[in-house]
């Protein structure tokens, strides 16, 4: 699962099930002039709240964030597990709804029977979380903000071109050997001026330097390089990669929050590499971030 796709949507829905998580554990209901002594039962107790408004809502939220992590949502009933989720929340904050207009279940309705008790502090902070739920759900694949990327991806290290020679050192065979200051000692194993190099009789004449035989010139000419360098990026929003062919089959899909290689151009869309090796053409390159 890849945290790293989870969008600014997906983190308000786990803020309002976490909201509701806690007020399943408050009131539900409030009298009025009830002493302090009062036991009053917390959401637990109520099998249509707890059915009805906190496992629904919980329920809801959890199977919109595992669909978005998951490379390949599963299905049910040809409904994605993300919309089942919607579902869920929807529901649930509908029954929070129901709840807040008859706290005490229709038990008031009796002839004769007072007034009910009104909706406790728990009640009405599981109506807010369960609004704020469903409306985030809803809203997500529709509103560009909460459609972006809730965690920012991680840059990666800069990678060595390819073909590329590091630097000259000690013991390397590019290594430039260091060449003593004009007038000064020449280093160990380097002969001076007026001195006999290594195998050469003292006072004798310099040998005459050995001509060279000519390099073979190239047989052909190194093509010129590209103007594209291969890059790594992120997309910002969840973005489908198409087949090299020109087709319109979708090979796989670009998840937020995951780096991966741009290695060829083709006017405005890009030859991208996944992590399995997969390649295709990512056609909308729109707001992509570079590595």
């Amino acid at each position: 699962m890849n945290i790293r796709s989870l969008t600014r949507g997906d983190g308000v829905v786990i803020g309002a099930a976490v909201l509701l998580f806690i007020a399943s554990f408050l009131d539900l209901y409030s009298i009025d002039g009830a002493p302090d002594s009062l036991d009053v039962p917390s959401l637990w107790s109520s099998g249509p709240v707890l059915l009805g408004v906190v496992l629904a809502g919980i329920i809801g939220a959890a199977l919109i964030v595992v669909a978005r992590g998951l490379p390949q949502a599963p299905k049910v009933a040809g409904l994605d597990m993300a919309q089942f989720g919607i579902a869920f929340t929807v529901f649930a904050a509908w029954s929070a709804l129901g709840n807040i207009f008859d706290p005490a279940g229709g038990a008031d309705n009796f002839d004769g029977a007072s007034d009910g008790p009104d909706a406790g502090t728990g009640l009405i902070l599981a109506l807010i979380a369960a609004l704020v739920m469903a409306a985030a759900a809803v809203a997500t694949p529709l509103v560009p903000a909460l459609k972006a990327a809730l965690l920012g991806a991680p840059r990666p290290a800069a990678p060595q071109p390819y073909g590329g020679q590091p630097s000259g050192g000690y013991g390397y065979p590019g290594a430039q050997q260091p060449q003593p200051p004009y007038g000064g000692q020449p280093g160990p194993g380097q002969p001076g001026p007026g001195q006999p190099g290594p195998g050469q009789p003292f006072g004798g004449q310099p040998q005459a330097p050995q001509p060279q035989a000519p390099q073979p010139q190239a047989a052909a000419a190194q093509p010129p390089a590209s103007d594209f360098s291969p890059f790594w990026f992120a997309v910002p929003v969840p973005r489908p990669l198409f087949a090299e062919d020109g087709s319109q089959t979708t090979i796989a899909e670009l998840a937020p929050g995951t780096w991966y290689l741009a290695v060829e151009q083709r006017g405005p869309s890009l030859v991208a590499q996944t992590q399995d090796g997969r390649r295709g053409v990512l056609q909308d390159t729109s707001g992509i971030q570079r590595g």
